[in-house]
């Protein structure tokens, strides 16, 4: 019977695999809006009662592929920072911001579904919170171990963070492992912002025919946020 079960766990498995790779390819083709179980089931050679079983719902699969889509980023980030030495902090965020782009360039559809638009008649369940989380807890990490180091210089004068905002990183704090000042948390979260504008930028469009060298502007950039954050190679 555990051989039997351990079976059906493999076909099961492999059949969410694959339905989620149709799901996938749909997002390339209609659109996360236009995702429908139906035609995944058809594509399957599945009627569509069957597919059900695996996914209640349209949300569901929508969720399981944002969940596999934060994961991936959250991956490709983790291992780039592992990969760069463990002191040079700026070389780390430089890492991490490439890590991003290049998959985000390598998966443009997944991407669009985890930052663009939002999908109409979708709430993201708590359930995407953990994955979708892994990335900034790599940056989280990388902060702090500077800030630990005495290696943060941010260049420059800088405006006082608004008192209103001391609940808000408060709650940050215990969201990610980042026990610094309210000040290195504002830099932090404006680097990070800074990261995901620029590949949403590139990556929609708005910089054609604006800016060709894409990858030296996108370290050039990235560099300037690293600067601002108070990292120094």
């Amino acid at each position: 019977m555990s051989a039997g079960r351990t079976a059906r766990e493999r076909v099961r498995a492999e059949l969410i695999r694959e339905i989620t790779e149709i799901a996938r390819r749909q997002l390339a083709t209609a659109g996360a809006a236009g995702l429908s179980l139906r035609a995944v089931a058809r594509e399957m050679g599945m009627v569509s009662s069957a597919i059900y079983r695996y996914f209640p719902s349209r949300d569901d699969l929508l969720t399981a592929l944002i969940i596999d889509g934060y994961n991936a980023v959250g991956e490709a980030v983790e291992r780039a920072d592992a990969k760069a030495g463990e002191g040079d902090f700026a070389g780390r965020w430089l890492a991490v911001c490439r890590a991003v782009r290049a998959w985000a360039l390598a998966h443009p559809h997944e991407y669009a579904l985890l930052y663009g638009s939002p999908v109409p008649g979708y709430k993201a369940p708590q359930d995407t919170v953990p994955a979708a989380m892994r990335d900034t807890v790599v940056l989280a990490r990388i902060i702090t171990a500077a800030h630990a180091a005495g290696a943060l210089e941010p260049a420059g004068p800088r405006p006082p963070v608004p008192p209103s905002l001391a609940e808000d990183f408060a709650r940050a704090r215990t969201m990610l492992p980042m026990d610094v000042p309210d000040d290195v948390i504002a830099r932090a979260f404006t680097a990070w912002a800074g990261l995901y504008g620029t590949v949403s930028f590139e990556l929609f469009g708005q910089f054609n025919n604006v800016i060709e060298d894409r990858a030296a502007y996108f370290d050039h950039s990235m560099t300037l946020l690293g600067r601002l954050v108070g990292l120094k190679a």
